[in-house]
């Protein structure tokens, strides 16, 4: 829709482009990094700065509002920042991508002088910083603030331009973000000559309002959210026709089609959407009128996306949305490949109705139903059967929890039912949510079900060790097995939450310390972080973990920790 936005300025017949300059901005992608206001702040100077430069106009009033807003980050910038620095911890502005004082910080270590020393650095940071103007006496973040707004208005005017700047991906950021980047708005609302065009969810906006002014009433917050945006269109929904035609483009997309024929493909389906209200169909059936010689694999595609496109639109955990649609169909894909690469043979169309089980269903639900597959000697989900025979009749479905649910009844009505299916290759490709558990390994009900609870939440599974403790050795081996296969998914090792599970688990069964252990001692050097020395270090086999990090190319701090604890 941001994009949209801006091609529709650029193209408007009456509007000369050069009259517009525009400034995108993505908070996301400063969370952590940066500070998000100061950071649009800078962006949008900066963006003037080179337009006026260009245009030979607005030059000076530009560059000052490059300097101004320049001091307001320098003027944060303290002993703090480069303290912090020194301390390993993260710093809080400019000084934490220029400081040198760094250095010493990852090779010799720090001295008791050397506190002063980051102090003495940090002040003179300030006034020699390149770039940043002198901090004269008289200036002062009000003053500058006031004055930054003079600037912009003034560099805008001389310029002959109106400024727009497109904020998307707002909704993804923390509250601490969100406020700060409205807060940078906030300080150029009514100047004239500029437009801020911001795409986000506005329950996420209102929830950061919420949180960051300490659950106040929602009469407060809609105020707030009603003083910063002044127009707000809300995007209706996508239905069942948009869905259906969204899926269908998206394997149309997907396909080796000649790409003139895909664009001719789409603005016929755009034709016939905005007919829809009239009661055209978007369908199987219209796309193969425009696309007469459709692969039967293709054809067999948009047969799944009729199937699925009113569960897509009334599941409330899609409910439309184009981006979990498109994911939905990306996990699609990802597992048929998989399945072809195993040589397993998964149908499509009983994939497609576990996949759409396990993004929405009831999670107990589910994990009922892969337990049944699992117990099953031929990998049947049988005690579906009766329930399939009703829908198929048009009977009304009495059910219990966890399954009484709208959801479960439309599912069952889609073809093709699953109780007599062997479900096990379809488990098989699908092992990040359900565990499979062959023959060769099978748990009790038990077992099957503690397994389950360890994969669900790691962090929990010291709570379980008392059961853990009860299960047969060969079952905590199995179990083992498969937290391992999780973990190796796992790509920063300082205290993730599988990290909880293996020890959990070897902690009922020493015996598999030893599995841990390795595993550990195997994982790229540069994975490890600080954090896991002293969350394993009380374990019996830790002393060789440690003896092999030594000897690798693990971090510096990593390192230190580990001398740390030898000393302590």
């Amino acid at each position: 829709m941001i994009k949209l936005v801006h091609s529709a300025l650029e193209a408007k017949d009456q509007c000369d482009p050069s009259k517009f300059i525009f400034v995108e901005f993505n908070a996301w992608l400063y969370q952590g990094y940066d500070d998000a206001r100061a950071a649009l702040l800078e962006v949008i100077a900066t963006k003037l700065n080179e337009e006026a430069n260009k245009r030979k106009s607005g030059v000076d009033k530009a560059k000052e509002l490059l300097q101004r807003v320049n001091w307001l980050r320098a003027a944060k910038l303290g002993a703090g920042s480069a303290l912090a620095l020194a301390l390993g911890l993260p710093p809080t502005g400019l000084l934490g991508g220029a400081v040198s004082f760094g250095k010493k910080v990852l090779g010799d270590g720090l001295g008791e002088g050397d506190a002063q020393e980051a102090e003495d650095l940090a002040s003179n940071a300030i006034a020699t910083a390149g770039g940043l103007i002198e901090a004269k006496p008289e200036l002062s973040p009000p003053r500058e603030i006031h004055a930054i707004r003079d600037c912009f208005e003034q560099a805008l005017k001389e310029m002959g331009v109106t400024l727009v700047v497109l904020i998307d991906d707002l909704d993804r950021c923390l509250p601490p973000t969100t406020i700060s980047t409205l807060e940078a708005i906030r300080l150029f609302l009514f100047l004239e000559n500029t437009a801020f065009v911001i795409a986000a969810d506005d329950a996420m906006i209102k929830h950061a309002v919420r949180q960051h002014f300490g659950n106040v009433d929602d009469d407060l917050v809609i105020n707030y959210f009603d003083k910063l945006i002044q127009i707000p269109i809300r995007v209706p929904p996508l239905g069942t026709q948009e869905v259906r035609a969204y899926m269908m483009l998206l394997f149309i997309e997907a396909s080796a089609i000649e790409e003139g024929l895909k664009e001719t493909i789409r603005e016929r389906v755009c034709q016939q959407l905005a007919k829809s209200w009239r009661g055209e169909r978007v369908d199987r059936a219209f796309i193969q009128s425009v696309y007469k010689q459709a692969p039967p694999e293709l054809i067999a595609r948009f047969d799944t996306a009729d199937r699925l496109a009113p569960l897509m639109t009334s599941a409330t955990r899609i409910a439309g949305n184009p981006r979990l649609v498109k994911r939905f169909l990306n996990a699609l894909s990802i597992r048929m490949a998989i399945s072809r690469t195993h040589d397993v043979g998964v149908d499509e169309a009983v994939l497609v109705k576990m996949l759409l089980f396990e993004r929405c269903g009831n999670p107990k639900a589910y994990d009922i139903l892969t337990a049944a597959v699992n117990n099953d000697a031929e990998g049947k989900a049988r005690f579906l059967a009766e329930w399939e025979q009703q829908v198929a009749k048009g009977e009304e479905l009495k059910l219990e929890q966890p399954w009484d649910e709208e959801f479960i009844r439309e599912w069952l009505a889609i073809s093709p039912p699953l109780a007599d299916t062997d479900l096990r290759g379809v488990l098989y490709v699908s092992r990040e949510h359900a565990p499979l558990i062959t023959p060769e390994d099978r748990l009790s009900s038990e077992g099957a079900e503690l397994l389950i609870a360890i994969l669900q939440s790691p962090d929990m599974a010291a709570s379980l060790n008392e059961r853990i403790v009860a299960l047969p050795r060969p079952e905590t081996a199995v179990i083992m097995d498969r937290v391992l296969e999780q973990a190796r998914r796992e790509q920063e090792w300082g205290t993730p939450p599988i990290l909880d599970a293996c020890l959990a688990v070897a902690k009922a069964d020493p015996s598999l310390g030893s599995r841990v252990a390795g595993f550990l001692s195997d994982r790229p050097p540069g994975q490890i972080k600080p954090g896991i020395v002293p969350k394993i270090s009380d374990q019996p086999w830790a002393s060789d973990v440690f003896a092999k990090w030594k000897v690798t190319d693990v971090s510096a701090p990593v390192k230190k920790a580990m001398a740390n604890l030898e000393k302590s």
